[in-house]
């Protein structure tokens, strides 16, 4: 949207089935989490384009973010752990303390970096806040994105497919 061209979004069942299909020349494009790519960009056999996290990553400094080039651009993924909402305070304050145990030992703390990522220890509190702040923001993606659908202001990318004929991809 911010960059003014229209991708259709195509639903997989994961990043393994999507990457299947970048490996193998099914699709052209993806934005996959760094985690579950960056060894394939390491060995060459895809080419990083640029992180869409606010700040370079530690684990391919060498690749910018999209906001170098689409300023105020950012979208990050995250992972938590929750439980059902009945779940007896002492028992999430066990949970979450054991958590942030586990997120500040310096094997993890490591091996989350090599793979591109990092460790986000907090209360349930700040969870929260994350999950709404997260939920705000998409909304606004989603409401904006149903108005700009109405106006014919996209470009269209022509693309070809591996098999040989070019198509015309609205994307």
């Amino acid at each position: 949207m911010m960059a003014r061209v229209d991708f259709t979004h195509v639903p997989y069942l994961g990043n393994a089935p999507a990457l299947t299909d970048l490996l193998s020349g099914q699709v052209q494009v993806l934005f996959a989490s760094l985690p579950s790519s960056i060894e394939y960009i390491r060995i060459g056999k895809l080419r990083g384009l640029a992180v869409t996290s606010a700040m370079r990553s530690e684990a391919s400094s060498d690749l910018p973010t999209v906001a170098e080039f689409v300023p105020g651009y950012e979208v990050s993924s995250w992972y938590g752990i929750g439980s059902a909402r009945n779940t007896p305070v002492d028992v999430v304050e066990t949970l979450n303390r054991e958590v942030n145990a586990g997120l500040a030992d310096p094997k993890l703390k490591a091996q989350l970096a090599d793979q591109g990522g990092i460790e986000i220890a907090g209360t349930p509190a700040d969870f929260g806040k994350l999950i709404a702040g997260e939920t705000e923001k998409w909304a606004k993606v989603i409401s904006r994105r149903t108005d700009l659908r109405s106006q014919p202001k996209f470009h269209k990318l022509r693309c070809a497919k591996s098999r040989g004929s070019p198509h015309d991809f609205s994307f």
